[in-house]
């Protein structure tokens, strides 16, 4: 009996302190969001590009938006309902509205004042120039499985055009059929694409392989939901750090 007791009483322990300091943890972060928002420091740059719109008329306050956000301090709990308080941090991961119970969060877009230096595009990410294509965070979406995906995009919208002009007859060998500028998520996604089309190209790095990517923190979560390459196929690991990815 009593050896029943001392169970449920460090079970009830190894319970009850973990959760007391989660709740601690998360009552600080709300002191220090409120601490900023007195002293004007929360909202100073609004979302530049994609992110949540929180309609606090279903917000519950479980604060799961607020724990599962990659990037730290984008959101905070305000007087009990989640509120974006960081937006110029979110890259639009999305990760706060897949965690939203009760679907009070979706993913928008930031009002044509805030990007106003973002380049106007069609869908296929071509610019006013024709055959100048942009592809990801110049385009105003951060998230890297956005720019593998726009990279690849790009590339399959060359090489139709390239196909349906060969019909006038093949350019000479020494001309390249596109220039890819910056090997980042899009560059290399558009590279990898390049040669599933077997296209003549070349690709510019004033830097390092990996573009920004290879000057952010150390151990930064890069990915969270699988993305596929060309060539190599689907990544199936739904978290991916920095290292990983340079790594690939």
């Amino acid at each position: 009996m009593n050896d029943t007791v001392w169970t449920y009483g460090f079970t009830g322990i190894a319970l009850v302190v973990p959760l007391g300091l989660y709740c601690l943890s998360l009552r600080k972060r709300e002191r220090r969001a409120r601490d900023a928002a007195a002293r004007g420091e929360l909202h100073s740059e609004g979302p530049r590009a994609q992110h949540p719109s929180i309609d606090t008329t279903y917000c519950i306050g479980c604060q799961s938006c607020t724990s599962v956000c990659p990037e730290g301090d984008v959101l905070a709990m305000l007087g009990g309902k989640a509120a974006v308080v960081n937006g110029h941090k979110c890259i639009g991961h999305g990760m706060c509205a897949e965690a939203c119970p009760v679907g009070a969060i979706t993913m928008v877009m930031a009002s044509p004042r805030m990007g106003a230096d973002m380049p106007a595009l069609t869908p296929e990410y071509e610019t006013s120039v024709p055959n100048l294509f942009i592809a990801g965070e110049l385009g105003g979406l951060a998230l890297i499985k956005n720019a593998v995906n726009q990279g690849r995009e790009c590339v399959d919208t060359i090489a139709s055009r390239r196909s349906a002009g060969e019909a006038g007859g093949a350019p000479a060998e020494s001309i390249h059929d596109l220039v890819i500028v910056g090997a980042g998520p899009a560059g290399i996604s558009a590279s990898l694409r390049a040669i599933e089309h077997n296209l003549r190209y070349v690709t510019i790095e004033r830097e390092e392989i990996g573009g920004a990517v290879a000057k952010y923190p150390r151990q930064k979560l890069v990915m969270t939901s699988p993305v596929e390459f060309p060539v190599y196929g689907k990544f199936k690991k739904t978290e991916l750090s920095k290292e990983n990815l340079l790594a690939f």
